[in-house]
């Protein structure tokens, strides 16, 4: 399965929310909201990029998480995004320095 369904679904459930009520908060009609989320999540379908960031901002993840292909680049946008400005910084310094190495 492609990570963008699976990330989605993945990130709902830990959000504790149903389809139709992500989907509603997302800017979908209600009347649709349940079955278009149903087939992003079953790959079906596949969201705009303007829909994936609404419903990122709703589930406050990164945009970028639903397309990283591997899961431990997906947990470390996760990560990235929950952290301060500051820390931000610090943690590409870090990661640079790594590299360099």
């Amino acid at each position: 399965m492609p990570a963008l369904p699976r990330r989605l679904k993945e990130a709902r459930l830990r959000a504790a929310l149903s389809q139709e009520k992500l989907g509603i908060e997302a800017g979908l009609d209600p009347m649709s909201a349940s079955a278009r989320m149903n087939r992003y999540e079953l790959g079906k379908r596949i969201p705009d990029l303007a829909l994936v960031e609404r419903i990122a901002k709703v589930l406050r993840l990164p945009t970028a998480y639903f397309y990283a292909v591997e899961d431990d680049e997906a947990e470390l946008l996760i990560a990235f995004h929950e952290l301060s400005s500051y820390d931000r910084a610090k943690a590409i310094a870090f990661v640079r320095g790594l590299r360099d190495s």
